[in-house]
């Protein structure tokens, strides 16, 4: 006869529950990445230039209060000619602070031909971060929740 300890029920569902998270997480996290790779394979290489910097303060909804220590962050905007002969101005959708760019910097810019305006600077952050973050968040979620299940088949 098997007894049911109290709460045991919630426990597994708890512990399914993170497992079930960490793997969406880093599921997400692989796709990401696979987004990344793809883009890569296809992608143009120009030089450009770091012709500004656009700070923005990316709480302006009112849902989100404001905090005393929210700092803007600054997003390069990069010009580059492809290779059709075009000029072209993006900003980066990737933005850091204190920034990662200077003005009149030279960068490696990635874009692809059929549609030269969404371009990537060929750095770190504008490929990987995404992709590690929720990749990292789901292997830690979902090593917790596979560390917690195994202690408690060995338990019982």
């Amino acid at each position: 006869m098997q007894v049911q300890v109290r709460g045991q029920g919630a426990r597994r569902w708890i512990t399914f529950g993170a497992i079930a998270f960490g793997a969406l997480f880093l599921v997400v996290g692989l796709v990401l990445a696979g987004v990344s790779v793809a883009f890569l394979a296809d992608a143009e290489r120009a030089q450009g230039t770091v012709v500004s910097l656009e700070w923005r303060s990316d709480h302006n909804s009112a849902a989100r209060k404001k905090r005393t220590d929210d700092k803007p962050v600054a997003y390069p905007v990069v010009e580059y000619t492809s290779d059709q002969g075009t000029p072209r101005t993006f900003r980066s959708s990737t933005g850091s602070n204190p920034p990662s760019y200077e003005v009149g910097e030279r960068v490696e810019v990635l874009y692809r031909a059929d549609s030269p305006d969404e371009a990537r600077i060929n750095g770190f952050a504008s490929l990987w971060l995404l992709p590690l973050i929720f990749g990292g968040i789901g292997l830690v979620i979902a090593g917790i929740g596979t560390a917690v299940a195994l202690a408690g088949r060995r338990r019982s």
